[in-house]
């Protein structure tokens, strides 16, 4: 007589629990997921390229004559202006040839006003007077040039900027030509950074050629450099090794923040035409490889490599690998698996768009 309860009892327990498993696979079937299509869109990017900062001009100032460097009136990293003294270097010598040159002149400017009193009497003829007055010329030449080898003893800044190491110290025998130090004119920099050739000719035949490109300068230490630079320069040649071709920005440099040497990366603003945008977050990663959900003609989702042309704020620029007529899956790409026939929900690509924070032109 028990027997009877406790079958009704597991009979009851057992329909429940099919009828559980019933409504959860249904459930699960019912499940739609949000799908969409790429969109092609006019928008730009930001590229940043690795970049070398160099003064607009930066000079090494070299002793031109030989002698004892008697007096130091600079320091390392002092900013000098046009004309100031640097470096004296001692002049005992080059008085010495001035003052002989002096004196050379003036016994040659003697014996020319003497035989110019000959010639006005006819007692010399005109070549002697003409002898006379060369060796005067002569002579003056070698007091200018005297003047200037002195002048070269006393050292001063030909432009206003930056010194930077010492490379003597006082009572060191310079040699002519011998490194004293550099200088380092920051009013404006040169940055120099390398674009591959498929970027330059994108470049150069884009509609703009002609205006000025803006661009922007991310220092070493990850911030924006407060002042905008424009690209003046493209070099000639492209470098056989690398394949890249050299471009010149330059920036403003009213505080004088940047230095000579220093680095960081020029940021530029490229336009893209027509680029085809999918949502970062309907891709996913195997073995560095990007992939996404599509839907075939039987609402299964297939697994396909896509080629990612550049990255945008919550976008990806997609180079291969879709069409506009495909329908990716954007949500629930780890709850699926490939092959899977599945309920789906389509939403336009523009109110995709519009509710993901992008910045097109």
């Amino acid at each position: 007589m028990r027997r009877i309860p406790i079958f009704i009892g597991l009979f009851a327990l057992l329909c429940y629990s099919t009828s559980c498993e019933s409504k959860k696979h249904e459930n699960k079937d019912e499940t739609k997921y949000l799908v969409s299509s790429p969109i092609r869109k006019d928008t730009s990017i930001t590229k940043d390229y690795v970049c070398l900062i160099h003064s607009i001009r930066h000079i090494e100032l070299r002793a031109l004559e030989k002698g004892y460097l008697q007096h130091i009136y600079v320091d390392e990293g002092q900013s000098v202006t046009k004309g100031q003294k640097m470096f004296y270097i001692m002049p005992n010598v080059y008085q010495a040839d001035l003052q002989k040159a002096k004196a050379e002149a003036e016994v040659a400017e003697i014996q020319y006003k003497n035989t110019q009193l000959l010639a006005d009497g006819n007692v010399v003829s005109a070549n002697e007077l003409a002898m006379a007055k060369a060796e005067f010329d002569r002579a003056k030449a070698e007091v200018s040039l005297a003047e200037t080898h002195l002048g070269f003893t006393d050292i001063r800044a030909p432009f206003d900027g930056i010194m930077d190491h010492l490379e003597a110290r006082e009572g060191s025998l310079l040699d002519e030509g011998e490194l004293l130090t550099t200088l380092s004119d920051n009013s404006k920099m040169w940055v120099y950074f390398n674009v591959p050739e498929s970027e330059y000719l994108d470049y150069i035949t884009s509609a703009n050629k002609g205006s000025k490109q803006k661009v922007e300068l991310l220092m070493a230490n990850n911030k924006k450099f407060n002042q905008p630079g424009i690209v003046e320069t493209i070099e000639g040649e492209f470098n056989n090794q690398t394949g890249n071709i050299a471009f010149r920005a330059t920036f403003p440099n009213p505080d004088g923040i940047l230095r000579h040497g220093e680095t960081g990366s020029v940021l530029m603003t490229v336009p893209l035409k027509n680029a085809m945008l999918i949502p970062q977050k309907a891709t996913f990663e195997v073995l560095d490889k990007k992939y996404v959900f599509v839907l075939d003609k039987d609402d299964k989702v297939q697994q396909r490599e896509i080629v990612v042309g550049a990255e945008l704020p919550h976008l990806f620029v997609v180079e291969k690998g879709l069409s506009e007529d495909d329908k990716v899956l954007l949500e629930g790409i780890r709850m699926v698996r490939n092959g899977e026939k599945i309920h789906y929900e389509f939403e336009k690509p523009e109110a995709i768009l519009a509710n993901l924070e992008l910045y097109t032109e």
